[in-house]
């Protein structure tokens, strides 16, 4: 078993919550995307990109496409309930790759 991403925010899961909280958490996490990011991409911006890498990203590509389609919630229930599949499957990418038994 592999893990998926590093984490996200469900708003599913904090319903109990009244909306102006919720709204003012959206905002203070938007406000902090950009002064976290920065930093790494400073870091990392010269890094080589070499061809293991990229097949190392097609592969976690292929795993977030199987979570999407097998797991989350509300892909599930878009495709149980007959929505309209291209907006559906938007959030997919538009390329990845699946090796059978891969061992992460």
């Amino acid at each position: 078993r592999s893990g998926r991403g590093v984490g996200g925010i469900f708003f599913d899961d904090l319903s109990d919550h009244d909306q102006e909280t919720l709204l003012d958490f959206a905002a203070e996490c938007a406000a902090s995307v950009i002064p976290a990011y920065i930093p790494i991409i400073e870091r990392r911006k010269d890094t080589p990109f070499t061809e293991d890498h990229r097949a190392w990203q097609q592969l976690r590509r292929g795993r977030y496409v199987e979570f999407n389609l097998v797991y989350d919630r509300g892909t599930t229930f878009g495709l149980k309930t007959g929505g309209r599949i291209e907006s559906i499957l938007v959030s997919l990418p538009l390329t990845a790759r699946w090796e059978y038994d891969h061992v992460i």
